[in-house]
């Protein structure tokens, strides 16, 4: 487990014990700065993971602290290698190639409706939106999807996950829905004219929303439903 995104010190104590009673031997690895993430130490446990988890927090904490480091490499390429690798919140926001780090909650996409970091770039076909309808939050995917029509946007709800497999499905598990934005049928977008602040034109873009059981092919843009 990596707590990084939290600056509480009880998370990773708190996971700990979660994963515990739920019968998952566990540990958690305390990156708190940037020279954390050149320990040896911490490397070497790393590698021993049959999974990661990051926990969730503030996402700049994340991206500042990882970005660019041994710790942000290796997660890339045990993850290549079969290591699984989730997170929930910051966590989960994090594992696409370009990350929201914040913006206002709403209904309407705007000119200044969200904020973009870079994230640690395990699939460069999503961007991920979390506590998406509790937090309202389509409006800022939206935004994010109009600065890059090539990817599709995922909001995961709260108590809910989307497990993405090696051929690059995603499905869809627990008690909320998970929303899919799909920009490749967008025909007009007023981004690039927008004054600041003003809302944005979209044309053409397709919504799914997925509930447990349906999945979602983010190379193809298919949606299934199983049920």
């Amino acid at each position: 487990m990596i707590p990084t995104a939290s600056e509480l010190t009880e998370t990773g104590p708190d996971y700990a014990e979660l994963f515990k009673s739920m019968g998952a031997e566990s540990r958690f690895i305390p990156v708190d700065k940037r020279e954390d993430c050149f320990d040896e130490e911490i490397q070497q446990a790393m590698n021993e993971a049959s999974s990661i988890f990051i926990t969730g927090g503030n996402q700049l904490r994340l991206s500042t602290i990882l970005g660019g480091t041994p710790v942000a490499k290796l997660i890339r390429s045990l993850n290549a290698s079969g290591v699984h690798v989730a997170g929930t919140s910051a966590g989960a926001a994090i594992m696409s190639e370009h990350m929201i780090a914040g913006g206002p909650g709403g209904p309407t996409p705007r000119e200044n409706g969200v904020t973009m970091a870079p994230g640690l770039g395990l699939t460069n076909r999503i961007i991920i939106d979390q506590h998406f309808s509790q937090r309202d939050r389509i409006g800022r995917l939206m935004t994010a999807l109009s600065y890059n029509p090539f990817v599709s946007g995922v909001g995961i709800d709260e108590n809910t996950a989307a497990f993405i497999d090696a051929d690059g499905v995603l499905e869809v598990l627990g008690e909320g829905a998970v929303t899919v934005l799909d920009p490749s049928e967008l025909s007009h977008s007023s981004m690039a004219n927008t004054r600041a602040d003003e809302p944005i034109t979209l044309i053409g873009m397709k919504i799914h929303v997925l509930a447990s059981g349906a999945q979602f092919n983010i190379e193809s843009r298919e949606a299934f439903s199983l049920k």
